[in-house]
């Protein structure tokens, strides 16, 4: 009998804990919910506090000797509070380790200078790099790796054991998805980890821009390759050039079934979104004609599959061509003059698609579409019409040099008003989280990482049409986007997510609780705190229960 009143009281115990902390939650989704504007940070308006001597916080008795406690905020200096809010911007989060970067580099202004010039290396820590660097899209050759796979796909197709055939073609499908897995980690390492953050910054945001879903076809063997190659070393370039190393790459041309393209069995696909999505936008001025004809003009252009001779093209017709993967077949090209946005356009093969790729990225429509995606990205919300003007001249002058365009925003009046006002959507969540919880401390595991990010429908590679994910917060403000954010919050605070078992190994974790009570949360995060979220804090019972509440609350959203 006393066993089982012992059972119902810790029942009870048990339900009431977690109805308590689904109001805290409700409590802080709502704080949420009212958008940036409501309740503004402090941080915003008087600045960051100091931390207190020695960097320790004080505990009071009803708490566990590591309980942060809530002091009565500090005023904050205009410059620091500038420093955090361009960092938190430009960044995929402030956390101590950046802002002393930042101190010693000699402002933001430095810093900013130095990311828009990243060096060489990836500026990712020695345990983290060798995990990257142990990705097959990094150990092996991409060409011989995919025909090799090629190759071995084919064979096993004439295989008469069935058994057999389905352990090889099992086996295949299994590379592909590990190296397609290792492409979307990849991306998760460098965001979390590299000192060259706004690089990888620019990284994600074109590579929603020229998108691809890596489950389709092979773009998972090609996904690595197309990051690397094609996106990350040509962020701070030209246009012009970014566009043309997406649009020869194999992971684009197969993702969009521009392999099947050919002289008299017209595949659109390619085309279409070439037009409508990565230059001159859905209100460009295109038809369906000029559709067509882009079409034609991509005849022939593919994924090379097989180390066998090209066929040759009609006589008079330019030879066949290929780098690295991309193959150009003349045998497969139409070579009829076309006529595309009002311009003549002369058959010449291989070069047609670069004269096309010219007229597309100075094309009036393309500099107004792509600039307002790139403002609308590094403001958290549409560019007016003042900014979006000194881009098109900008574009103009500079040929659509990237670089000089990013500092068009950064330097305008409305990227100033703009700090502190963006919701995160789902992948700058997350990453911030892990930045601040874990700083430069390398976890072992960022498989949990991913599956948040697959819950909340934003994870690298996965987005099925070629749109790419949403730019603006209303898309990520749903109901069950806040509930998993609150999970999120509670797997980390609590330290047994898993993040810091090695994969693979079934041994149990040591949890590992974030230690967010630090010199930097005094003098960066705390200011900024709305009333509502400091009343949240202060009931909590715990330290873990603490940093969940802290990484849940609507300051620790925005940006």
């Amino acid at each position: 009998m006393l066993a089982l009143h012992h059972h119902l009281r810790k029942g009870r115990a048990f339900v009431f804990e977690r109805f308590r902390m689904a109001i805290l939650a409700v409590i802080l989704l709502l704080s949420a919910c009212g958008g940036p504007n409501q309740a503004r940070p402090a941080a915003v308006q008087v600045g960051v506090a100091r931390a207190p001597t020695g960097g320790a916080a004080p505990a009071p008795a009803a708490m566990a000797p590591s309980q942060p406690t809530l002091r009565s905020v500090m005023p904050l200096d205009a410059a620091l509070q500038h420093r955090v809010a361009v960092l938190q911007r430009l960044s995929f989060g402030v956390n101590g380790h950046l802002l002393d970067l930042v101190d010693a580099q000699g402002g933001e202004r430095a810093w900013l200078e130095a990311q828009l010039r990243p060096g060489s290396d990836d500026g990712l820590p020695d345990d983290v790099a060798r995990q990257v660097q142990g990705f097959r899209a990094h150990k092996d050759a991409i060409v011989p790796l995919v025909l090799d796979i090629e190759r071995k796909r084919k064979d096993a197709r004439i295989l008469p054991d069935e058994a057999q055939r389905k352990a090889v073609l099992d086996g295949l499908r299994e590379t592909a998805n590990q190296m397609g897995r290792e492409a979307q980690l990849e991306l998760l390492w460098r965001e979390t980890y590299t000192r060259w953050q706004l690089q990888e910054l620019m990284t994600a945001f074109w590579l929603n821009h020229f998108s691809v879903f890596q489950a389709k076809s092979d773009v998972q063997l090609l996904a690595g390759d197309y990051i690397n190659r094609a996106i990350r070393p040509n962020v701070f370039g030209s246009f012009r050039k970014l566009l043309q190393a997406t649009a020869r790459h194999p992971a684009m041309l197969r993702y969009l079934d521009n392999d099947r393209n050919a002289a008299g069995k017209l595949n659109e696909n390619f085309a279409r979104e070439l037009l409508e999505l990565h230059t001159l936008g859905v209100d460009g001025g295109y038809t369906q004609k000029d559709v067509q004809e882009l079409a034609r003009v991509l005849t022939g252009f593919g994924v090379q599959s097989s180390a066998d001779p090209l066929r040759p093209g009609k006589p008079g017709s330019d030879a066949g061509r290929r780098e690295g993967l991309l193959e150009y077949a003349p045998a497969r090209h139409d070579f009829a003059d076309k006529m595309l946005l009002g311009e003549r356009l002369h058959s010449h093969g291989w070069a047609e698609f670069d004269e096309v790729l010219d007229r597309l990225a100075r094309h009036p429509a393309t500099i107004h579409h792509v600039s307002v995606q790139l403002a609308t990205f590094l403001l958290g919300a549409a560019p007016d019409a003042e900014l979006l003007e000194h881009m098109r001249a900008t574009w103009v002058a500079s040929d659509g040099d990237l670089r000089r365009l990013m500092l068009v925003v950064i330097d305008s009046p409305q990227f100033a008003a703009s700090l502190q006002q963006g919701f995160k959507g789902p992948q700058r969540y997350v990453v911030s989280a892990l930045r601040l919880a874990y700083e430069d401390r390398p976890v072992l595991n960022l498989q949990p990482a991913l599956n948040w990010l697959n819950r909340m429908q934003q994870a690298p590679l996965a987005r099925v049409t070629p749109d790419g994910y949403p730019l603006l917060s209303a898309a990520w403000m749903g109901s069950g986007q806040f509930a998993t954010r609150f999970d999120i919050a509670r797997q980390l605070g609590y330290g047994s997510v898993g993040l810091f078992r090695q994969e693979g190994s079934k041994s149990e974790e040591q949890p590992a609780f974030p230690q967010l009570a630090t010199p930097f949360y005094y003098r960066a995060i705390e200011p900024g705190l709305s009333e509502g979220t400091r009343q949240s804090l202060s009931q909590a019972r715990s330290p873990q229960e603490w940093t969940l509440l802290l990484l849940a609350s609507p300051e620790l959203m925005r940006y």
